[in-house]
């Protein structure tokens, strides 16, 4: 079994992400973040990299654009057995990432307030984290990949022991994300579908 060298973590629920994190670190694995993720983890004593120095690029369009980078998702979806990826993989320096524990932005929390805009709920609708877990559970031959913190502690017993977590775990933990994407989406489409557009100030003039 491989051992595991570098994990993404970006949550908005941070519950036990110091434990977590220091337990990595200890591990000596790799730590990449952004935000306020990698401020919780720096203001508890972990290290850091921000992943926009792991790829090179900027955080950018108010945030929108973090983690939306080959360097990213080339790390979460090379199958580590396949030998055209591996080249690719040294061809345009790309490196391996192993776990991803990502959270996703509380659409139901914005849109529960009466007072909530379209334009707030938009702003609300996660891209990036989605997008990440759902190429880490695609890939969990290779990934593991965190929704619920949880897990935590069956994640680090099985690192501990056998240097990366255990191809049954893996699966389990991909169908949690695939089961979370799933009613994530049913929620959004579900709200923009009660929009006024009749009322709504942003469809006016149209």
């Amino acid at each position: 079994m491989k051992k595991m060298e570098r994990a993404l973590i970006s949550l908005t629920d941070k519950s036990g992400i110091e434990g977590f994190a220091k337990e990595l670190q200890d591990l000596g694995i790799q730590i990449l973040s952004t935000g306020g993720t990698a401020k919780k983890m720096r203001d508890n004593g972990i290290a850091v990299t921000d992943v926009s120095e792991f790829t090179g690029f900027p955080e950018m369009l108010d945030g929108r654009v973090k983690t939306l980078h080959p360097k990213v998702h080339g790390g979460i979806l090379s199958q580590r057995d396949n030998p055209s990826h591996q080249v690719q993989m040294k061809q345009h320096d790309l490196k391996y990432i192993d776990l991803i524990a990502v959270n996703l932005y509380a659409f139901d929390k914005a849109t529960a307030d009466p007072a909530c805009t379209l334009a707030n709920a938009i702003e609300n609708i996660d891209i990036g984290g989605p997008t990440m877990l759902r190429a880490a559970a695609k890939n969990f031959q290779d990934i593991t990949v965190i929704v619920d913190p949880s897990d935590y502690p069956t994640v680090i017993s099985e690192i501990k022991e056998h240097g990366d977590t255990t191809l049954k775990t893996r699966f389990k933990l991909a169908v949690k994300v695939f089961q979370l994407t799933s009613s994530y989406d049913t929620e959004i489409a579900a709200w923009l579908a009660r929009v006024d557009t009749e009322t709504n100030s942003h469809f006016a003039g149209e």
